[in-house]
């Protein structure tokens, strides 16, 4: 998914707890999943950015030598300047833009 495009704030904000309470009428189960899907992001980010950065690894002979590529100094600030994974996920669940479902709710609700 493209993260660069989610219009997320870079800081933290004082959010109102009824925007996360419209899909699942439960706090911490919102928490739950805002948890899991900053996850998936962080994982996602996370392998896009060790791709990238293998593409300019150097292997040398010495262990003392380590070459400090700018490619890699440059795509590393990149990513630093992005917002976190948790906030990503904020943004993404006040847009509707993450599915979710609850096995036991819809057993429970589906035997009276």
């Amino acid at each position: 998914m493209e993260y660069k495009r989610i219009k997320a704030d870079n800081q933290a904000v004082t959010r109102r707890m009824r925007d996360f309470v419209n899909g699942t009428d439960n706090v911490y189960e919102t928490i739950v999943i805002l948890s899991k899907r900053a996850n998936q992001i962080g994982m996602d980010l996370k392998e896009e950015l060790n791709k990238k950065i293998s593409e300019f690894t150097q292997t040398s002979d010495n262990l003392e030598e380590v070459f400090e590529n700018k490619e890699q100094i440059e795509i590393a600030k990149y990513y630093e300047k992005l917002p976190k994974p948790t906030l990503l996920a904020i943004q993404e669940y006040l847009e509707d833009q993450i599915y979710f479902r609850n096995p036991i709710k819809e057993m429970r609700d589906s035997n009276p």
